[in-house]
Parts: structure tokens; C-alpha cells; sequence
């Protein structure tokens, strides 16, 4: 299993917006509906960076996260993030499932 945590510095005050435009496009919905995907979530900080937002996404195997990254959503997502996102920084690890 391919476990990704993505951390997302949205620009002041725009992290709100930014997980809005994502719920309200169903970019989240349709990811979690891939054959392959495990998981695909977003947590806010408590107590912490209110600009970080953190998406945790568990994937089958690379095909299946290949596959993801070649999805209109996965498009729409890359279109939006510089309207709200100054920087992403993604971790990867890779678990036995």
C-alpha cells in the first residue's frame, strides 16, 4: 500500500476556501471512488498552522496511484491549488497492506 501525506500552506486566510472549492467540485468524492484507492481524507491542525491542511491518501499500488494522477479530477485539483496554495509538500510511504 502506498500511503501519501500531502500538506497543503494555503495562502492566509484562504485554507477554508480552498477545502470548500474541493467539496464543492467532488474532487474528494471522485478520488475515493477510484478502483485502488483505500483512503482520502482531509485534517486541519488543531491548535496549530492555520494556513496547513493535510490530505492522507492510501493507495492499493502505484498502478492505482498512476492511474489517479490521469483523472479530470486530479486535473481540476492541480488548476485550483494556485489560487489558494502557496506550497504543497508530499511525504510517501510505502506500508505492506
Amino acid at each position: 500500500m502506498i500511503v501519501l501525506n500531502v500538506t497543503y500552506r494555503c495562502k492566509p486566510g484562504m485554507r477554508e476556501a480552498f477545502l470548500k472549492s474541493i467539496e464543492n467540485e467532488g474532487l474528494d468524492a471522485d478520488s475515493r471512488l477510484e478502483p485502488g484507492n483505500l483512503g482520502y481524507d482531509y485534517y486541519l491542525p488543531h491548535g496549530g498552522n492555520g494556513d496547513a491542511l493535510l490530505l492522507v491518501e492510501h493507495w492499493r499500488d502505484e498502478a492505482a496511484l498512476k492511474a489517479h494522477a490521469e483523472t479530470p479530477h486530479y486535473a481540476k485539483l492541480k488548476e485550483q491549488k494556485p489560487l489558494y496554495v502557496l506550497e504543497t509538500v508530499v511525504e510517501r510511504f510505502e506500508t505492506a497492506q
